[in-house]
């Protein structure tokens, strides 16, 4: 069995499951040309816990975390199934790394996970299981957390951390017409860094980016992608996926690692 890729993946806000702008055509071409993916883990924001949680559930229910939208969204449904056994093997991985771990054999799939794979796998007929951030997760732990669960690429796991290049959710409530132009400034900085494979200007990113407070108030939609960096080989270099900038704010770019030449779209 080939080892599955990593990806990380901007899933903007939940009106992206209905706006495929850039990104979701790109999603689907990618995922057309996915093969021997045994199961999907995901790293998403929208699961925080104080310790690391690793969803256990057999038939994991589609959760509308989010107000404030379009109800249609409501509709939507991604009735993938779970994986105990590779939920286990993950806990089991994160243990090992010294991380303090538990299950949840209830949880379903948040938009941070069902909105970008309604796009990337849309049959919904490869398992589904999510592991949480923990609340003291910081950029090098994230990094920690990738490496930690990186393993289960051998096994087909394809890990997708799921976050976002820019997340202000008061400028997109307060948003006009126009861009937001640090927004454009902090994507091309972290392309830079991601395509350079300079995880340490990421690590330091609230220091040295420009912007990144304002990018970023909060850093949870940031993480997901130390931890795609943490998951990938070495020697793996990035693959961008342009997504354009959503509602003037949210830079949807996107990037993969270890894609075969055959999935290569």
């Amino acid at each position: 069995m080939s080892k599955a890729p990593v990806l990380f993946v901007s899933h903007g806000a939940p009106t992206f499951a209905l706006e495929p702008g850039e990104l979701g055509p790109r999603l689907r071409a990618l995922g057309r040309g996915l093969t021997g993916v045994t199961a999907v883990l995901v790293v998403s924001p929208h699961w925080q816990t104080r310790d690391v949680r690793v969803m256990s559930t057999a038939a994991p229910a589609t959760l509308y975390d989010f107000s404030g939208f379009d109800p249609t969204l409501n509709e939507l449904h991604y009735p993938a199934r779970g994986d105990a056994q590779l939920a286990a093997e993950a806990a089991r991985l994160l243990a090992d790394a010294g991380f303090t771990v538990g299950f949840d054999e209830r949880r379903g799939l948040d938009h941070g996970a069902w909105v970008p794979l309604r796009y990337l796998l849309p049959e919904a007929d490869v398992p589904v299981f999510q592991v949480s951030m923990p609340h003291t997760l910081d950029p090098s732990s994230a990094l920690r957390l990738g490496r930690a669960l990186a393993p289960l690429r051998e096994r087909g796991v394809l890990i997708v951390g799921s976050g976002g290049v820019t997340h202000n959710l008061y400028d997109f409530r307060q948003r006009g017409a126009g861009e937001a132009t640090y927004v454009r400034e902090f994507a091309r900085w972290v392309r830079r860094a991601v395509v350079d494979g300079h995880d340490d200007r990421l690590v330091a990113y609230r220091r040295l980016a420009p912007d990144a407070e304002r990018a970023h108030p909060t850093e949870e939609h940031f993480l997901p992608l130390l931890v795609a960096l943490g998951a990938r080989g070495e020697g793996e270099l990035a693959q961008v996926i342009d997504g354009g900038i959503a509602h003037g704010m949210l830079a949807m770019d996107s990037y993969a690692w270890g894609l075969a030449p055959h999935e290569l779209r």
